[in-house]
């Protein structure tokens, strides 16, 4: 086997400029020819570099055939929005990911990737649902509660940065998955929630001997409350309702 040919040595020149305090300087490493990928990428480890050198770097053609250059491209937190937006809503599904993650990437940066997460779930494999769900923003998650995939839902539920509010939402919907509800009904983590408690025991698909369950955790006056506006088959809803009388009576 041939051994490789080392990489060639950058001109000192264009290193110096790299590294150079003048921002014409690094304006004109940007738009050199010459700047490979290793160098675009240590110039965008910087967070001093103005719009401009960032605007002249997203027209060198020589280095924005990398896709890390790219994605460091528009992770950078000073790169203007008019280059960013467009070049995020073209990455691909796991570059998006990485942008929504990073700290450093604008708010507004971050949420237009996770708008492209979520506008192209039902076209990712399912491989790719179950990492979103393991890896993915609380967004990415609570979006994956509508899906229908055991697995995947286990991992959206099992995800550290998903929050209570997002979960109860999902099982307040009109077209929660009756799955969903199941797996929260015995999940070691939601299930103990009191608010989840509550959203489940307005869901239409929560099982009679769970929701006896879910009601002897919650006040009388709570659980009238809830009863008044919720989904649950009359039979449990009456069951529980005869419940709260007994409960007066004793």
């Amino acid at each position: 086997m041939t051994p490789r040919a080392p990489k060639p040595e950058p001109p000192q020149d264009l290193l110096d400029l790299v590294h150079s305090q003048s921002q014409q300087d690094l304006r004109a490493a940007a738009g050199d020819h010459r700047l490979n990928e290793e160098l675009a990428l240590s110039l965008l480890t910087r967070r001093d570099l103005h719009g401009t050198v960032l605007n002249d770097l997203s027209k060198n053609q020589n280095v924005m055939k990398h896709r890390k250059v790219i994605v460091a491209l528009v992770s950078h937190p000073r790169t203007p929005r008019y280059i960013s937006l467009p070049i995020t809503r073209r990455l691909y599904t796991f570059e998006l990911l990485k942008i929504a993650l990073l700290p450093p990437v604008p708010t507004d940066v971050k949420m237009i990737a996770e708008d492209a997460i979520v506008n192209r779930m039902d076209s990712v494999s399912s491989g790719e649902r179950l990492a979103l769900g393991k890896q993915g923003t609380t967004r990415i998650a609570a979006s994956l509660l509508k899906g229908q995939e055991e697995r995947v839902l286990l991992a959206a539920l099992n995800n550290s940065r998903l929050t209570e509010p997002w979960v109860v939402k999902a099982l307040m919907r009109d077209d929660a998955p009756e799955l969903l509800v199941r797996l929260v009904c015995v999940h070691r983590k939601w299930s103990l929630r009191n608010e989840v408690r509550i959203a489940l025991l307005r869901n239409q698909h929560t099982p009679l001997a769970r929701a006896i369950q879910l009601a002897d955790a919650l006040p009388s006056s709570t659980l009238r409350e809830v009863l008044v506006n919720s989904r649950l088959h009359e039979k449990v809803k009456n069951y529980l309702t005869a419940e709260l009388e007994r409960r007066r009576k004793s």
